[in-house]
């Protein structure tokens, strides 16, 4: 089966305040140094018989990385992973940063998808996320985007923002929806430790749980209503638009990953580089992470797609039918509202159960060990 592959750029012209990413403001050179890093670690795959047939380029901000050096590590990757003609090749970007010459270049290479950091179509919003685009960059974006041939668009929105209400979240997807776009991402804040909001987290004054879920609700309404269906807890598609290199996280399949803190999961094994630009430069291994591909970690990710959990999945996974507990533990959930069964051996977690899902999906784990 064919694998994906995360490329993890860690440059950013600023850091956000809500950002734990790892991500340092770069020096051209050290960006030259970088690229040349990648290109012949995906270089050295070539003949190892590992194919790959989904790209990511995640961030920090990708398209800092500038047209050129992306084009030479997409190359890298066809030859080192023999991507074929209908890979999915993804780019994140910023919309005060991206240019029509840049989309042009990574195109011509083979980038397919685009995903853009929006976060709100509101100047307040926007300002108070320390984001220095403006809803009318990300029009001109998408519309050089299609220009240059990118018929897979994506946004990134965030929900329970300080003073975000039910109408300014409304402008913001309509915004999304006006622009047309395939694909739609929509995160909750969360205050990180470590981040400027952290220590400002006492002053912040965010939304509280019955509002969050008010927000989140109005979210999964709207966009069902316009036609995009949500298949994971924060991800929403037009028919055929689904995000194909997350999708290899949340079925369990294997991928591999480059970059200072990109995580990988190959040959039944996970392991990740360090938050360090200068360990991965000077070549040192990643760090082992244990084993994946437990019972409980499949339930785990399965329970965040709207897909859920099945008995046929379960048998063609583990052999075995899915377990008698973990059922009789879900059907307690269904008269909440929490969870849907889609026949007596099939369930999945509704948008109220998504709203409570790490609570949830523990308790649904437990059965796992009975």
């Amino acid at each position: 089966m064919a694998i994906g592959l995360y490329v993890h750029i860690p440059f950013c012209g600023q850091k956000c305040p809500y950002c734990d990413f790892y991500s340092a403001v770069p020096a051209k050179h050290t960006l030259d140094i970088y690229t040349d890093v990648l290109e012949r670690q995906l270089y050295a795959f070539s003949g190892k018989n590992i194919s790959a047939d989904t790209l990511y380029f995640g961030g920090g901000t990708p398209n800092l990385l500038g047209g050129e050096r992306l084009s030479r590590l997409i190359d890298a990757a066809k030859a080192g992973f023999s991507l074929p003609e209908d890979s999915e090749i993804t780019v994140e970007a910023n919309p005060s940063t991206t240019t029509g010459a840049f989309l042009d270049t990574i195109r011509k290479s083979g980038a397919n998808r685009l995903s853009l950091g929006l976060q709100s179509a509101e100047e307040r919003e926007l300002r108070f996320l320390g984001r220095r685009h403006t809803p009318e960059q990300c029009t001109k974006v998408i519309r050089d985007a299609r220009s240059a041939g990118f018929s897979h668009i994506s946004l990134d929105l965030m929900l329970a923002v300080p003073g975000q209400t039910k109408d300014s979240l409304h402008r913001s997807i309509a915004f999304c929806l006006s622009q047309d776009i395939e694909h739609l991402s929509a995160y909750l804040l969360k205050i990180e430790p470590g981040t400027p909001f952290y220590r400002q987290k006492d002053t912040l004054f965010l939304p509280d749980e019955d509002e969050t879920a008010d927000l989140y609700s109005q979210l999964v309404t709207e966009l069902a209503e316009a036609g995009y269906r949500q298949y994971e807890i924060s991800n929403f598609a037009k028919a055929g638009f689904q995000g194909r290199h997350n999708l290899k996280y949340w079925h369990g399949e294997e991928y591999l990953g480059f970059g200072p803190s990109a995580h990988s999961f190959h040959g039944g094994k996970r392991f990740y580089y360090p938050r360090s630009l200068d360990d991965y430069l000077l070549g040192k291994p990643p760090i082992d992470d244990g084993d994946g591909g437990s019972r409980e970690e499949v339930a785990m990710l399965q329970l965040r797609l709207t897909e859920g959990l099945s008995d046929a999945m379960w048998r063609s996974r583990f052999g075995e039918p899915l377990p008698g507990a973990l059922l009789q533990r879900a059907k307690q959930y269904e008269k909440a509202g929490l969870i849907q069964f889609d026949s007596p051996t099939s369930f999945h977690l509704t948008p109220d159960g998504f709203l409570v899902s790490n609570l949830l999906i523990g308790e649904l784990l437990e059965a796992l060990g009975n």
